[in-house]
Formats: structure tokens, C-alpha cells, sequence
């Protein structure tokens, strides 16, 4: 093959290397992380005696927004951190995304919250067209409720100043 030949060849295999990094960089990859922890006093948020879980399943779900229909689901289940990470291949831009809580491994701390203000889900951005520079999207924690609370709550609840002048919490569902 002469001169001219190998230069074709070679700008031919370099031609057909940008392809497929142009081609590739239109095809996202994220990881999506979290926690679940149970809420030992049942005040909707972690507090110092909240304990994290491992072994509660976390579902990850995509809705179109104009259609409803869902364009993407998965599942994880938490680590001995009550960390999860779910892989996700490609954007979302169109969709609403968030995590919800699915079981827990806890008979003691199984419930949901079905608070309409305090709704056990965290929405998540799956697009590379929100100005955020990382592939990894940080999902707000998720706590399943303890069936009854702990009797160390009351006085987490006064050190929080959450407790009234008659001693009731002034809190949600205790």
C-alpha cells in the first residue's frame, strides 16, 4: 500500500474514533445515592438517635411528564451504612424521577408516612441538562417510622425545642 493509502486508512480509523466519541457523549451514565434510616421518634426527619439501615429496598422510578408513563424503574437495597446506589444509563430530561421507599428489614420500624407534606419520596434530575457537573445525584435520606416511639424521645424532642408549653411534641404523627 503507498503513501497515500496509509493516510486514508489512518484518517479513515480517526474519523470512525470521533464517531464514536461523539456518539458516546450523548449517552449518560449517573448513580444515584441515598440513605435510609428509621425514625426512632417519628418526627419525619433524622435525629442522634435515628439509626441508619441495611437491608431496606429503595425503588427508583421514571415518569414522562406529559404522558405519566414510566420510562424507567429499578430497585436497591441499603448496605450496613443504610447507603444505596443505583446505576442509571441514560437521561431523563423529559421524566420525573424520584426514590421511594419499598420494605424494610425492621418489624419495629416499617411505617410510610403518608403526611401529604412530608412524604416519604425524594424527586431526583436525570439529565445532563441541569447545569450539575457530576453523573452522581445525592437523593435526600428516607426514613421508615418507628411503630412506637422510643422512650428517649421526649427528651430529644425538648432539646430540639419541639416540645409546647403543656409538654406535647409539636410535631406530626407521635
Amino acid at each position: 500500500m503507498g503513501k497515500c493509502g496509509r493516510v486514508f486508512v489512518f484518517g479513515a480509523a480517526l474519523c470512525l474514533v470521533w464517531l464514536a466519541g461523539v456518539a458516546n457523549a450523548h449517552y449518560n451514565h449517573y448513580h444515584v445515592m441515598g440513605s435510609v434510616y428509621c425514625d426512632t421518634c417519628r418526627i419525619q426527619f433524622i435525629s442522634r438517635v435515628s439509626t441508619m439501615m441495611e437491608g431496606a429496598t429503595v425503588r427508583l422510578e421514571c415518569r414522562n411528564i406529559t404522558s405519566g408513563v414510566q420510562t424507567f424503574k429499578s430497585e436497591a437495597v441499603t448496605d450496613n451504612l443504610g447507603m444505596y446506589n443505583i446505576r442509571v444509563d441514560g437521561d431523563y430530561e423529559d421524566d420525573i424521577c424520584e426514590i421511594m421507599l419499598i420494605k424494610s428489614p425492621d418489624k419495629e420500624c416499617t411505617e410510610i408516612s403518608t403526611d401529604v407534606y412530608a412524604k416519604q419520596s425524594a424527586k431526583i434530575s436525570l439529565t445532563s441538562n441541569n447545569g450539575e457537573a457530576t453523573d452522581i445525584r445525592n437523593a435526600n435520606p428516607l426514613g421508615f417510622m418507628r411503630n412506637t416511639p422510643l422512650p428517649e424521645c421526649p427528651e430529644v424532642l425538648k432539646e430540639l425545642d419541639m416540645i409546647d408549653v403543656n409538654g406535647k411534641p409539636q410535631v406530626g404523627p407521635i
